[in-house]
């Protein structure tokens, strides 16, 4: 019989070896953390919309009579719906459950045990995470001071064993974008180049219309926050057809479930509401940047995404973190290389926004 060491053994040696994502945690077990009910709670740790799903979402997953059914496994009426939004043809797109699934099966087609990907940290932690449970080897190529890419650093970083290179653009934790022509730059290089474009509607400059000219090129996208419905989870990506094809051959079948599958069909023919909420936001965004801009011990960075970065000075971010959480409002605390002492505002409702000032002032 095995014992556990044994066991241990059979296990990957990467998968012993790699550190687990940190996840936020749910609104129930943060509401039971503080002691604090609900209604006096703001939840600005995970880029969540607070406005909630479009009614026509609501309305039609309340009514639906089919979820003992499997989805289509090809996704053929959410992939039109997805060309007639971005104006990409059909064969270009792949759905999945959030862009978290989507990078998974894109390392999963790209990368063999030993084979690269550059990350530029501080960045979203599943790119890392991914590549890790594949045997990838990660290269870290840092940011700048301003959170901008290095490119040179990047250039010299390829080698013959890069495959891939993912790049969040507006950036997760900075709120950042990159340039046209940085994207253009690393298209030259012979790697595949994945650019994560979740929190584009808040910043309206995207880069999608390079995807039909490259064929190194991949851009991904979420309904997780402009469209409110993080807890579905859907996502896609673009990509040239031939991607397209052994994306699709290796995903899941049903990858994307039935609630997700009506959800997306009906954000996608709410837009102009669900466009007021994403303006709501950016609205927030902005006057959080604002009123954390006038504490002189925290440095706000300037962001095109529904979040706000923030490095606290001469005092501790983790007391600052703990101090907002007693007061039943929770934001992401960071401690790690490039976010030393820095924590992240999720953008919220006006309501968030006077309770985040108030706080503050009164700590």
């Amino acid at each position: 019989m095995l014992k556990a060491t044994d066991i241990d053994n059979l296990i990957r040696k990467c998968i012993r070896q790699m550190k687990a994502y940190t996840p936020v945690d749910p609104a129930e077990l943060l509401h039971e953390k503080a002691g604090v009910p609900k209604e006096q709670t703001s939840k600005l740790d995970g880029n969540e919309n607070p406005y909630g799903c479009s009614p026509r979402v609501q309305k039609a997953l309340a009514v639906f009579q089919d979820y003992n059914r499997y989805p289509d496994p090809e996704q053929r009426e959410v992939r039109r719906a997805l060309s007639k939004y971005t104006g990409i043809k059909p064969e270009n797109i792949v759905a999945g459950a959030g862009s978290d699934d989507l990078i998974d099966i894109i390392v999963r087609l790209f990368i063999e045990p030993g084979d690269r990907v550059i990350n530029c940290p501080p960045t979203f932690g599943m790119y890392p995470f991914s590549a890790s449970i594949a045997g990838g080897e990660i290269v870290k190529v840092p940011r700048k001071a301003d959170f901008s890419l290095d490119i040179e650093g990047i250039r010299k970083a390829v080698d013959d064993r890069t495959r891939l290179i993912f790049v969040a653009s507006p950036n997760n934790p900075s709120g950042n974008q990159s340039s046209e022509k940085e994207i253009r730059e690393l298209l030259d290089l012979d790697i595949m180049v994945v650019v994560d474009e979740a929190y584009v509607e808040f910043s309206g400059n995207s880069l999608l219309h390079l995807a039909p000219q490259f064929d190194s090129l991949i851009v991904l996208r979420t309904f997780s926050k402009w469209a409110g419905i993080a807890g579905l989870r859907a996502g896609y990506g673009i990509c040239p057809p031939n991607i397209a094809n052994e994306l699709m051959k290796i995903k899941q079948p049903y990858n994307i479930n039935m609630a997700a599958y009506v959800a997306i069909l009906e954000s996608l023919k709410d837009i102009d509401y669900l466009q007021g909420t994403v303006r709501a936001m950016v609205a927030e965004r902005d006057r959080l940047y604002t009123a954390l801009g006038e504490f002189k011990w925290l440095k706000p960075y300037p962001s095109a995404a529904n979040f706000i970065l923030c490095r606290v000075i001469g005092r501790n971010a983790r007391d600052i973190y703990l101090g907002l959480q007693k007061r039943g409002i929770f934001i992401r605390y960071f401690d790690t290389p490039g976010l030393e002492d820095c924590v992240r505002f999720s953008a919220g409702t006006p309501r968030d926004t006077d309770r985040v000032i108030a706080a503050l002032r009164d700590m």
